[in-house]
C-alpha cells in the first residue's frame, strides 16, 4: 500500500516526512496536481461501484485502490503548468483528480472537503469558541460606522487579512498589525476587514496536532507586551521555540475542536497573555512545523510518517498525554 503526497516540487518541509517513509520502507508517491496534464497523467475506469485506476508521476505508477493514505500538504491549482492552461481545464482536472482518489478508501490527512470548511476564519472563531477556547472579540465588517464603534470599544486593536496570504505569485504575507489610535476606518468599504481585540502576550505558541497527538512550541515575545510587532512571522527575537506543555483545558478544548472539524492535522496559534492563558488566535489545517521541529527537536514529521503509513482500516493509536509534547 502507497503513501500519496499532492504537493509542490518546493515543499522541504514535506521532504522531512518522506525521509522517515522511505526509512520505514513505505512506498510513497508525490505529485503535483499542477503538473497534470504533463508530466502528471490519470486513469480511471468505474467499474461494480468504484474508480478502478492509476496515477503516475515522473514515470511512477500508483494504483488508486492501493493507496493507505492521501496526504494533502500544499497541492498547486489543478493543470496550473499544462500546455494551454484554462480555468475550464483546471476545473475538469479538478473533478476528475478528487473525485477519484474520494472514492479510493484511503485516509486522508486531510480530506479536501474539511480543509476546505476549516480554511474559513469566522468558521474557526465559532468552532474554537464552542470547544472551550478563549477567543479574543472579533469584528470582519466593511462598514466604517461598525469599524469605529468596535474601536471604541476595544480601544487597542489589531488588523489582519480574513483569508491569509495575498494572491500574488510568489503569495505575499500580509502581516498581522496594530490599528494606531483615532484610525480612519473609511477604507474598509474596499474589502472585508478583521479586527480583533489585541492580546498584551508574554509568549507566542504553536500546537501541532497530528492525529490525536499534540506537540506544543512556546516562544516568548521579542519585546514587551506594548510593543508594536504583534505578528510572529516578523518578530525580530532571537528566541527559539521551547517544547511546551499543553494545559489540560486546552488539550480537551483542541481535540474537540480537530475532531469535529475532521481534520488529522491542523497547526494552531494562540497568544499567551501575562496570567498564561493560551487565546485561540487560528487553526492552519496545512501549517508550517518544519520550523518548530528545528528549534525543538519535537518529532513532528516522524509523527505524521507514522500516522500515514498506518492501514487505511486502523483506528488511531491511543491519545498521548498531553504532556509529552516536551519529549
Amino acid at each position: 500500500m502507497t503513501v500519496l503526497i499532492l504537493t509542490c516540487e518546493e515543499d522541504v518541509t514535506a521532504d522531512m516526512v518522506v525521509v522517515h517513509l522511505n526509512a520505514s520502507g513505505v512506498p510513497v508517491v508525490r505529485l503535483d496536481p499542477a503538473d497534470l496534464t504533463g508530466s502528471v497523467a490519470l486513469s480511471g475506469e468505474f467499474v461494480h461501484g468504484s474508480f478502478r485506476g492509476h496515477l503516475s508521476s515522473g514515470g511512477r505508477l500508483v494504483s488508486i485502490g492501493g493507496l493507505r493514505s492521501v496526504w494533502v500538504r500544499r497541492p498547486g491549482t489543478p493543470a496550473a503548468r499544462a500546455a494551454a492552461p484554462s480555468a475550464w481545464l483546471t476545473e475538469e482536472s479538478t473533478q476528475a483528480l478528487y473525485g477519484m482518489l474520494r472514492d479510493c478508501g484511503a485516509r486522508w490527512m486531510n480530506h479536501p472537503d474539511a480543509a476546505r470548511r476549516a480554511r474559513h476564519k469566522p468558521w474557526q472563531l465559532r468552532l474554537a469558541q464552542r470547544c472551550g477556547l478563549p477567543v479574543p472579540a472579533t469584528l470582519i465588517t466593511t462598514f466604517p460606522r461598525a469599524a469605529r464603534e468596535f474601536a471604541e470599544r476595544y480601544p487597542d486593536l489589531v488588523v489582519k487579512p480574513v483569508s491569509g496570504t495575498h494572491p500574488q505569485d510568489p503569495p505575499r504575507a500580509v502581516p498581522t498589525s496594530r490599528v494606531p489610535p483615532e484610525a480612519d476606518f473609511s477604507a474598509v468599504t474596499l474589502g472585508p476587514t478583521l479586527l480583533q481585540r489585541r492580546v498584551a502576550k508574554r509568549a507566542d505558541v504553536r500546537l501541532t496536532v497530528v492525529g490525536d497527538r499534540l506537540l506544543a512550541a512556546r516562544r516568548a515575545t521579542g519585546a514587551g507586551p506594548d510593543t508594536d510587532e504583534v505578528d510572529v512571522r516578523f518578530d525580530p527575537s532571537d528566541e527559539p521555540w521551547r517544547p511546551a506543555e499543553v494545559p489540560p483545558r486546552v488539550a480537551e478544548a483542541v481535540r474537540a475542536y480537530v475532531r469535529e472539524a475532521e481534520l488529522a492535522y491542523g497547526a494552531f496559534d494562540f497568544a499567551e497573555d501575562g496570567d498564561g492563558t493560551w487565546w485561540f488566535l487560528e487553526c492552519n489545517q496545512s501549517g508550517q512545523f518544519g520550523f518548530v521541529e528545528v528549534d525543538t527537536g519535537q518529532p513532528i514529521a516522524r509523527a505524521i510518517a507514522e500516522w500515514l503509513a498506518r492501514p487505511g482500516n486502523e483506528d488511531p493509536a491511543p491519545a498521548d498525554d498531553a504532556r509529552s509534547t516536551a519529549r
